[in-house]
């Protein structure tokens, strides 16, 4: 007898987005029914440095008929070159993947107290700490330090604070916790998951893009909402070339972010989610269950 193959799975995935686990601005259960609504098969959560988010999330889309896609955002640099690694499908409990978590949750708290400090050099004694950490919880960030600064009528957008305060060079700006990309690859990997480089055309070099492919990511994020039709192409022949996963997301933070972006509006097959499956040794191992 000949056994068919079975087809792909149907629907499409949108495997980035952010919550107010970390600087998105709906819960993740709200952020996962707003996929939902959008007709997506699948949504991946993937807040910065923290799984905060994973039980509601599952939760949510279990109640709404979907597959998550539990991940993470890992912010890495080289030099002064910021790379960021999505992390899919991994154990977190594992010990080095639970600690880095916490160093890097531990240095995005310290980051924002020096901000702040910085903040009231610069005669903006009003900015409160304890707001700006009540906004961001165990994952605090600067988008949370340019809402404080919005809501205080310092400046009129969270882009203007970046502007004038918080961006590299500016005089509240101060370095993230420093993580290289190979550390963050061994990493995930070491926990049984899947690193992914994040929307690559973001980087503004290629030569790091390369770098990070040596490293050892198992997949590329060429759909994404900031690239352009052009850069979509070349990464995704970039990814298949090296035998990587071509996955995309829409990086969406929410209504009321920065920009709204709705989820689903940049996505991938469902054959993308069972190709990270496939390569999370942590998945095959437990079915993704966080019991």
């Amino acid at each position: 007898m000949v056994r068919m193959p079975m087809p792909p799975p149907a629907g499409r995935a949108d495997l980035h987005n952010h919550t107010t686990a970390s600087d998105g601005t709906l819960s993740p259960a709200e952020h996962v029914k707003w996929a939902a609504s959008q007709g997506l098969a699948a949504v991946g959560i993937t807040d910065h440095d923290t799984i905060a988010g994973w039980a509601e999330a599952r939760a949510a889309a279990e109640e709404a008929g979907i597959d998550l896609v539990p991940g993470c955002e890992l912010s890495t640099e080289v030099g002064k070159t910021e790379v960021h690694i999505l992390a899919y499908y991994f154990d977190p409990t594992e010990p080095a993947m639970a600690d880095l978590l916490r160093r890097m949750r531990g240095g995005r708290r310290r980051r924002a107290e020096e901000a702040v400090a910085k903040l009231h050099q610069l005669g903006y004694t009003e900015v409160s700490l304890e707001r700006i950490l009540a906004r961001g919880g165990e994952s605090v960030g600067r988008p949370h330090i340019a809402a404080e600064l919005v809501e205080l009528g310092v400046v009129r957008t969270i882009a203007e604070a970046f502007e004038r305060f918080l961006a590299r060079g500016r005089p509240a700006y101060v370095p993230r916790p420093k993580l290289e990309p190979a550390e963050a690859i061994a990493i995930v990997k070491g926990a049984g998951g899947v690193p992914v480089l994040a929307h690559p055309g973001l980087i503004g070099d290629d030569r790091r893009v390369r770098e990070t492919i040596a490293a050892g990511v198992m997949g590329i994020e060429a759909y994404h909402t900031d690239h352009s039709d052009l850069q979509r192409q070349f990464y995704a022949r970039w990814g298949l070339d090296a035998g990587l996963v071509v996955t995309g997301g829409t990086d969406s933070h929410g209504p009321r972010a920065t920009r709204t972006i709705v989820p689903g509006t940049v996505s991938v097959s469902m054959d993308v989610v069972q190709q990270l499956k496939a390569l999370s040794p942590w998945y095959r191992r437990t079915g993704g269950s966080l019991a």
